[in-house]
């Protein structure tokens, strides 16, 4: 760290002076402007970039070497994640069949992202999306319906035997992989462009716990399709009905966690946030007792059912980690809130 005195002139104005290598670096010279935008944390960014113009990131990937249609959609989804607004792909020849599949399903499957060049050797995709326009609590709260839905679905779906229902919440879990993808995305956008993060009034630490649990309410909607996976296979085997009962009862107990936290999370509950972990033995050992009572069922039963009292308590655990990120938020938070207080 370069440390500079604090210089007084005029009797009023507060004067620092810049670093000569980084001012030749950016080829800063005499009255050009700079900007300087406060942080939460205290510090001060000092920036070339005055304009709110967005940052323009493009992406060029070479389609004449990509043989796999799934590696080439991963590379889609990795640059759409990182932040790029342009995504280019380029071939020395023609596009493989595959290729313009790959593509329509990626901007399909993604949020923003529109075909607005397409020759035979290229093709251009374009953000047309303004992340503004989705802030992360929004996007969250439509996640948390979405899964919450899933899991409730997919307990309906065992209980009434309906393989329809339960293929449905499987189709279902793409609409939330697509949130988190955006949420990833423009958490990135935000890391890479703080301009961006002031238009959408969220720091860059907020924007990591969004992040952070985006992938956690990601999680417990797996474990939704997991649940509905498992209905299939027993759907024509006998299931006790006390069985059925306790897989209910635990169920709505995981739900009634997940509800809690998310509640915590928006409310900055730090006790209910807390008492919502303790909670999670209740239904730790549920599940247990729901492992013991399938040991007298048909080992096929017994097997899927076990699997779905374990995607149960692993959706309740995760309610349980988004406590606990309310908890360190808001710790983090005093702490920031007390050190400024020291500073004054």
């Amino acid at each position: 760290m370069e440390i500079r005195r604090v210089q007084v002139t005029g009797g009023a104005s507060f004067v620092v002076t810049l670093p000569k290598d980084w001012a030749g670096e950016l080829g800063i010279k005499k009255n050009d402007p700079l900007g300087l935008i406060a942080q939460p944390d205290g510090t001060l960014l000092v920036t070339t970039k005055i304009t709110e113009d967005s940052l323009q990131r493009i992406k060029e990937i070479d389609c004449s070497t990509i043989a796999d249609p799934a590696f080439l959609f991963r590379l889609l989804i990795g640059t759409y994640i990182t932040g790029f607004t342009m995504i280019r792909l380029t071939t020395k020849q023609r596009f493989s069949p595959f290729v313009r599949t790959v593509v329509r399903d990626f901007s399909q499957m993604t949020i923003g992202q529109e075909v607005v060049e397409e020759t035979e050797s290229v093709i251009a995709i374009k953000d047309l999306l303004n992340p503004s326009e989705m802030p992360f609590e929004n996007t969250i709260k439509r996640m948390f319906v979405i899964v919450k839905t899933m899991h409730e679905d997919a307990i309906t779906a065992l209980e009434t035997r309906n393989k329809v229902l339960a293929d449905d919440v499987i189709n279902r879990d793409m609409d939330v992989d697509r949130l988190n993808w955006l949420i990833a995305r423009q958490t990135n956008m935000i890391m890479l462009n703080t301009s961006l993060s002031r238009k959408m009034g969220i720091s860059t630490s907020m924007a990591m716990h969004y992040y952070m649990l985006s992938r956690i309410v990601e999680r417990i909607g797996d474990h939704a399709v997991r649940i509905a996976e498992n209905i299939p296979p027993i759907i024509g085997g006998e299931l006790d009905k006390n069985i059925l009962a306790s897989v209910k009862k635990a169920s709505s107990l995981s739900m009634e966690n997940f509800d809690r936290s998310i509640i915590s999370f928006f409310n900055a509950d730090m006790k209910d946030a807390n008492r919502n972990i303790e909670s999670i033995h209740a239904l730790e050992t549920i599940c247990g007792d729901i492992n013991n009572l399938v040991l007298k069922q048909d080992t096929l039963v017994a097997i899927h059912v076990g699997y779905i009292a374990e995607s149960i308590r692993r959706a309740g655990e995760y309610a349980g980690d988004i406590s606990e990120t309310v908890i360190n938020l808001l710790m983090e938070n005093n702490l920031t809130r007390q050190k400024t207080k020291s500073t004054k």
